[in-house]
């Protein structure tokens, strides 16, 4: 379907739209015949059975305004790269349209227009006119193109003898320097060394403090919250979310944690089966209500249930763990140290755990439990046991909630 070049006039509009995606969708076919030998023998009818259709988007329509910055999140295979694509025109959707105005430099793979038997002078002018910029152009912005990239000498060798860190070097600096309107960028902030990072997310910033338009595609949830103004949740190629990052974040964490608790049951349930009936904690919950999910506010407190099963069990303590979204340990408590009586069990038992308001910053947390006998050796444990989520402070990020005031004064 023809992609129409520019939108109508929104002079009108204080923020006009510079990309519409208007119910579109992408299908691919996966066949499953993978050598010429197969796909002979398969022609005709029979063949329609070594092929299947993957949907990678489905129906979705966004509006993209100009000056905004958008994440787009979901798992791998929900159709993330693929939207940036049909939004950057490299592929084209099976139905649906989309529209979109200005200059658009797309950083989806780094280096993908390099050729690696020319120099990386050569390959420069290369790239820089595959993303649209005159040779005129690109002689204007060589020397902060290469000053950005830090390549020094080996701007003149040929770039099969570069690192992996100097070949995306020298390809994040061609793309930021076409002077893009939209910037589509897909998971190149999370390469290079731990400076290049931050010079990428410096420049990133700049575009942000310009005015230009940024879309997103990035794993890293927290540098979405960070970066973001606005988060678009995609899940098996269709829209569920469209808003606020925190709040996108947490249900994407939410749709992560439900498939993992699924497979992990399905796993216990065969383990069970095979063990028979054994000591073992057999679940955790989060508050009263059990309710997966739980999201907890500014001075609540936090319950932690721990349910623990066995036919005969005398001395015994329960531990909980709880850990950031990281995998680090947050706190660690148990019935032992608390001087928790305990009695032996016979059946089931449940472990109640009150954490007083704890100062938790927002985000998803996990909760590890464990059961360990009257010599502190583990029996039984189930990491990750359960979830929770802690609402975000407009006022700072972090994983430590603190009362923060802040006052300013002119020094004579």
């Amino acid at each position: 379907m023809p992609r129409p070049s520019t939108l109508p006039d929104e002079s009108s509009v204080p923020r006009p739209a510079v990309a519409r995606i208007q119910n579109v969708s992408k299908r691919f076919t996966i066949r499953k015949d993978s050598s010429i030998k197969e796909r002979i023998v398969t022609l005709g009818r029979a063949g329609r059975r070594h092929k299947q259709d993957f949907w990678a988007l489905r129906d979705v329509s966004l509006d993209i305004h100009a000056g905004e910055t958008i994440g787009l999140i979901g798992h791998n295979g929900s159709g993330k790269s693929t939207l940036l694509k049909v939004i950057g025109g490299i592929i084209e959707p099976t139905s649906g349209t989309v529209e979109e105005r200005g200059r658009l430099a797309a950083l989806l793979e780094l280096g993908a227009g390099f050729h690696p038997d020319l120099t990386g002078r050569e390959n420069v002018f290369l790239n820089a006119s595959v993303l649209g910029l005159s040779r005129e152009e690109t002689e204007a912005q060589f020397d902060d193109i290469v000053a950005f990239a830090a390549i020094g000498d080996f701007i003149d060798t040929q770039v099969k003898f570069y690192s992996s860190g100097m070949y995306v070097r020298l390809a994040f600096a061609v793309a930021v320097h076409t002077d893009p309107d939209v910037l589509l960028v897909d998971e190149v902030l999370a390469v290079g060394d731990e400076a290049f990072q931050r010079k990428c997310m410096d420049r990133i910033r700049d575009f942000q403090h310009q005015g230009r338009t940024i879309i997103l595609v990035s794993h890293s949830l927290d540098q979405v919250v960070d970066l973001c103004g606005r988060c678009v949740l995609l899940d098996k190629g269709k829209v569920l979310f469209d808003g606020k990052p925190a709040t996108a974040v947490a249900q994407f964490r939410d749709i992560l944690e439900q498939r993992r608790l699924d497979e992990r049951t399905a796993v216990e349930m065969v383990e069970a089966q095979d063990e028979g009936a054994i000591t073992r904690v057999t679940a955790a919950a989060v508050g009263p209500d059990r309710t997966p999910g739980t999201t907890l506010q500014p001075g609540n407190d936090l319950e932690i249930r721990v349910t623990i099963a066995s036919e005969d069990l005398g001395a015994w303590s329960c531990r909980v763990q709880v850990d950031d979204p990281m995998g680090q340990k947050v706190l660690v408590t148990g019935t032992d140290w608390l001087d928790t009586p305990v009695t032996a069990i016979d059946g089931e038992c449940e472990v109640l755990f009150t954490l007083k308001n704890p100062p938790f910053g927002g985000g998803k947390y996990f909760v590890n439990a464990t059961l360990l006998d009257g010599r502190a050796r583990e029996v039984h444990s189930i990491m990750q046991a359960t979830s929770f989520n802690v609402a975000h402070d407009p006022r700072a990020l972090g994983f430590l909630r603190v009362d923060v005031e802040g006052s300013a004064r002119i020094l004579e």
